[in-house]
């Protein structure tokens, strides 16, 4: 089953752009943190980026439990 769609496309093409990593680098099953070599605080950057670019406001508890860009890409089409 193919988790890609325009949302998590965005946000691979974000993460790619943000971290300096080639585009199609990514996928959307990567997991985030292991994939861009981030901690906490970029992945805090990431975020609101990620809110300004859609539009949208996720709290830090609905974060629990994300760990791959499709998790991400389905929570942003939940609050949008």
């Amino acid at each position: 089953m193919s988790t890609s769609d325009a949302t998590t496309d965005r946000i691979l093409a974000l993460a790619c752009e943000r971290f300096d990593r080639p585009p199609g680098s990514l996928s959307a099953e990567d997991d985030l943190f292991q994939s861009l070599g981030i901690d906490s605080m970029q992945a805090l950057d990431l975020m609101t980026r990620l809110e300004e670019t859609f539009d949208v406001e996720i709290p830090d508890y609905e974060l629990q439990g994300v760990s791959t860009f499709a998790d991400l890409a389905a929570l942003v089409r939940r609050r949008q």
